[in-house]
């Protein structure tokens, strides 16, 4: 199954309003599409910066003197400094994706303009019918109107009135060129009219269709970006199981974080993707009953047209645990003592339902702010995906792994669990806590062998080293023993619920150094903008190992 700690990099993600208002295109393709466009400014006016010297060098070479040389010398540096000038536009400036494109626009009108004046300014000072050969061949006009819908698409309408306005360009400087007399007086306006209309503006109509063809393509693809009743943006990252992806309400514009499962997952017979479906369903009514306010929500859950099964979730902002440590180092064990309590609210209602959730970790732990009012260090539990029930399947229970199969993290994983027993309950999920508790003051895991079976089996055969041994900071005397009370090697020895566990931090009384206003602080000195910003590193690079839950 794939983690669905979810978040979102506002940054990034399209707002309502913004790129998602034009609609020629997914709002997640428009980014890639502005992108392209610096690209080709950038190339423009390097082709120019190349082209410049090298006809100068040509002529000399040819002993011929240019006519209009200090026009074409101005025509060249003023296209070098266009391109140039849309590249810096596109990468530094704050504008929308959507309008950039708009202004990319203007650009292949202007471009276009450039390219003319070097090929039809005083081409032919005298006009005899010997010049017909010059008008033999291609506008590189033509190449530069064909490439834009497909490098920087907008919409159709927009596209053929550039387009046009692109193909306008070299009758237009041939006109101009003969009304000054750069070019012969005797130069037949309809000859050089039907040579446009065969080369630039059927370029321009081509243009045309290819930016139809992009558009339908385009709404294709948002079709298929359509799941139930939300709409994918972006994607987060991708496993062996499938996809993560931000998406938003079509009706509400409410974010969500969204769970592709593949159908070539669920199994290779429908019979088999049938159960799993079931099995996957029972998952997410089992996650949508549990209501404490440190489990994350689940909005919705279904099956596509193509056969993929999904899930809705909230979308979190913050970080999970594992990354709170990895970039800040382990926490005092007030904060931690706050944090564990909370995740012992969520695991005590689960519990009691008869659900255990076997993958306890510090990545399925986010830790943000969250309300109106900005509750700090809030806690939510993610990933129930081998939640299992103490009852068994006769009473609707999820189980996605077989008995005598290890479920869970090799790092963060009960000794039961590592042996595969049938008989795991909801102290096993306290020894997973125990090994969370033991990383967020330490900055290190119990066991850290050579590898996932290595470390597994750490867990069945070998004591941990007191958390106090392997830190700087101050453990006090009462918070290590509840540490290791949790990772206690037999499940009796271990706090037997996860309201007795709660009850024993709470008598620590070490908690009580870290408070809302200590958390307010925190937040607002190492992650002030935390609320626009994303915990994404778990979904750049989902590997089948991570979706296997095994990790070294």
């Amino acid at each position: 199954m794939m983690d669905p700690n979810i978040v979102q990099k506002a940054s990034e993600t399209p707002t309502p309003g913004s790129t998602e208002s034009a609609s020629f295109c997914p709002c997640d393709v428009i980014p890639e599409s502005t992108r392209r466009l610096g690209w080709v400014a950038l190339l423009f006016a390097g082709g120019f910066l190349v082209a410049f010297p090298g006809w100068l060098l040509l002529d000399f070479v040819q002993g011929r003197q240019r006519p209009y040389l200090e026009l074409y010398i101005a025509v060249n540096l003023i296209a070098i400094a266009l391109g140039l000038a849309v590249f810096a536009l596109v990468r530094y400036s704050k504008i929308r994706p959507d309008t950039l494109l708009d202004f990319g626009l203007i650009f292949l009108v202007l471009g276009s303009f450039c390219l003319s004046m070097t090929q039809f300014w005083g081409i032919w000072p005298e006009w005899s019918d010997s010049n017909l050969g010059n008008i033999v061949g291609v506008p590189w006009e033509c190449c530069w109107i064909l490439i834009f819908p497909l490098l920087a698409p907008n919409t159709p309408g927009k596209t053929l009135l550039a387009a046009l306005a692109a193909a306008s360009t070299a009758p237009l400087v041939f006109l101009l060129s003969k009304s000054v007399g750069a070019t012969s007086p005797a130069a037949p306006v309809p000859l050089m009219f039907g040579y446009f209309m065969l080369s630039t503006y059927l370029c321009a109509g081509i243009a045309f269709v290819t930016s139809c063809a992009v558009n339908k393509l385009a709404k294709q693809l948002r079709k298929a970006r359509e799941v139930g009743s939300y709409q994918l943006v972006e994607r987060l990252g991708q496993g062996g199981m499938g996809e993560v992806w931000v998406a938003k309400h079509r009706m509400l514009a409410r974010p969500a974080a969204v769970k592709l499962i593949r159908p070539e997952m669920l199994g290779a017979d429908e019979r088999s993707r049938r159960m799993a479906i079931r099995r996957f369903e029972r998952e997410a009514q089992a996650t949508a009953a549990l209501k404490s306010y440190h489990t994350i929500d689940l909005y919705d859950f279904g099956v596509t047209d193509d056969s993929a099964f999904y899930y809705v979730m909230e979308l979190l902002h913050g970080l999970s645990l594992d990354s709170l440590v990895k970039r800040f180092g382990p926490v005092p064990a007030g904060r931690a003592v706050y944090l564990l309590r909370q995740v012992c609210h969520s695991l005590g209602e689960a519990h009691a339902s008869g659900m255990v959730h076997r993958d306890i970790k510090p990545a399925n732990i986010h830790v943000g702010r969250i309300g109106p009012d900005f509750s700090y260090d809030f806690v939510k539990v993610l990933d129930f995906g081998l939640v299992k029930s103490r009852d068994g399947m006769q009473q609707g229970a999820t189980e996605l792994t077989a008995d005598g199969l290890a479920a869970g993290t090799p790092a963060f994983m009960a000794p039961e669990s590592a042996l595969g027993k049938s008989d795991v309950d909801g102290r096993a999920d306290i020894y997973c806590l125990g090994c969370v508790a033991y990383w967020l003051v330490t900055g290190q895991r119990v066991f850290d062998a050579d590898s996932p079976l290595a470390t597994a089996l750490a867990h069945v055969q070998e004591q941990p080293i007191p958390p106090s041994q392997k830190t700087e900071l101050e453990i006090p005397d009462s918070f290590e023993q509840v540490i290791l009370a949790c990772l206690e090697k037999a499940p009796a020895d271990r706090p037997q619920t996860a309201g007795e566990l709660d009850s024993m931090l709470d008598a620590s009384r070490v908690g009580v150094g870290w408070n809302t206003q200590a958390a307010r602080e925190w937040w607002d000195l190492h992650m002030p903008e935390a609320d626009e910003l994303a915990d994404l590193d778990r979904f750049r690079d989902l590997s089948p190992e991570e979706i296997m839950r095994i990790e070294k």
